[in-house]
């Protein structure tokens, strides 16, 4: 175990917190992961790798009308309409050219809750925040004296652009108004892989211009952006369709991929799908498919067409009996109401947590209005439900005002960072977010705190 943090030195790091306006609670000590979460977890890197192709596979044979399956017909195009559904026509196109059909995301972060049968992945996050904060995190917790994630990013960012200069790149981490939370972050990462010898500076989307088939900051060709902005922004990042097409011609790599099918929580359900078990069969290893099956709570895509008489929705029971439209679920009891509705994504609330609704901690008549709103809004935007896995509590030190270290009871959500290089995935560090019991949701807050984690 490290040494530990005193109350001294949080109120100095406090000072220049990688977040704009934000702060939590420190803890002098990092969260402990027993030997056999930390086996668990770093075997999900395999299998995230494995998702994702998936997910990819999946929506191309959709949208082509082949067979999901070999030696076998299994056709879904409502697969590709889900993925489609209030995308523009430009993004789809590009997610369907051959120059991105390859790529997955640089950085894989999934958020992990223990809960009393294991631990439940409640969703997977390719554009992540964190990214600096953890690795500063665990540098100020003395667990190392140099940031281990720094290096890993560094050399995916390398991976990515190995066909455009590799290390000698020019690059820029850009980050859009709407994320601007974490540009003192993304700064600082910046600042850190200069001195790993990246040419790679912080900047907004509106900072690049375009000439002559090429991407500029500041005069200077830009081989490389690392996108830190959302999809559906895309009206206020008007550089995008253009991004677009100078990717297809190979001028530049943008990742994350600008690829709309790898950013929907409704893969989730799909992969629980009924009709699509075949699929993930064939083409997900036993292994990676026991813990991906072990770890994703069902889901299901709230899609409201009609149903044709005497057919069921694949969805939970009301009073012990099959549903033939989501507004049945206005019917059910607290205790059946063990279930979140969220946005899938390409929407600004399908982020950050604003659209969770968890069934059992809001009144029956709030329950039966988001569950209206999703009904109504449909496609935009699409809503996913999932059963709801109660987190476990612990109990962890925590700084008090007075600078006091005293336990405290609360729980907790884990987030480990995959960083993927040549289609292998590498597991640099951990994010622990300890919140309050009297939270249902767990994320970043000032009421929580922010821990690195350590293998114990």
């Amino acid at each position: 175990m490290s040494p530990g943090l005193t109350a001294a030195k949080a109120r100095q790091y406090s000072k220049k917190s990688l977040f704009a306006d934000k702060t939590w609670r420190w803890s002098p000590s990092p969260w402990p992961l027993p030997g056999h979460v930390y086996q668990w977890i770093d075997k999900l890197g395999k299998a995230a790798v494995a998702y994702y192709q998936g997910i990819d596979l999946l929506y191309r044979r959709s949208w082509k009308g082949d067979s999901l399956i070999r030696n076998a017909s299994l056709f879904a195009p409502w697969i590709a309409e889900y993925y489609d559904e209030g995308k523009p026509a430009w993004l789809i196109e590009h997610g369907r050219s051959d120059a991105v059909q390859k790529q997955i995301p640089l950085v894989l972060r999934p958020d992990l809750i223990p809960h009393a049968e294991g631990i439940a992945l409640t969703e997977w996050d390719s554009v992540p925040g964190g990214i600096g904060l953890t690795a500063h995190l665990e540098v100020t917790f003395e667990m190392m004296k140099e940031p281990r994630m720094v290096v890993s990013f560094r050399d995916a960012l390398v991976w990515a652009a190995r066909h455009l200069g590799g290390e000698k790149a020019h690059m820029v981490i850009a980050v859009s108004e709407e994320a601007n939370t974490y540009l003192p972050e993304m700064e600082w990462i910046c600042h850190e892989l200069g001195k790993l010898g990246l040419s790679i500076q912080a900047c907004s989307p509106d900072d690049l211009s375009m000439k002559n088939g090429s991407v500029f900051f500041h005069h200077k060709k830009i081989s490389l952006i690392y996108r830190f902005w959302e999809l559906f922004d895309y009206k206020n990042v008007k550089i995008m369709p253009a991004l677009a097409r100078l990717v297809e011609e190979g001028g530049v790599v943008v990742t994350p991929p600008m690829k709309h099918n790898q950013e929907e929580k409704l893969s989730l359900a799909l992969f629980h799908h009924h009709r699509l078990h075949s699929f993930w069969e064939e083409n997900i290893s036993k292994q990676d498919l026991q813990i991906l099956r072990s770890a994703i709570p069902e889901s299901w895509v709230m899609d409201p067409r009609e149903v044709p008489p005497g057919a069921f929705l694949d969805g939970p029971l009301v009073q012990g009996q099959r549903i033939t439209s989501w507004s049945d679920l206005s019917k059910a009891s607290k205790k059946e109401r063990k279930l979140v509705l969220k946005a899938s994504g390409f929407h600004e609330t399908a982020w950050g947590a604003r659209s969770v609704i968890i069934g059992d901690d809001v009144s029956a008549n709030e329950w039966s209005a988001a569950l209206a709103q999703a009904i109504r809004d449909y496609p935009n935007p699409v809503f996913i439900l999932q059963e709801f896995k109660k987190p476990r509590s612990f109990t962890h030190k925590l700084i008090s005002a007075q600078g006091e270290s005293i336990d405290e009871r609360g729980r907790v959500r884990l987030s480990p960072y995959f960083f993927i290089t040549d289609k292998t995935a590498k597991w640099s560090g951990t994010l622990a977010s300890f919140c309050p019991l009297d939270k249902k949701i767990i994320h970043g807050m000032k009421d929580g705190s922010l821990i690195p984690c350590i293998e114990t």
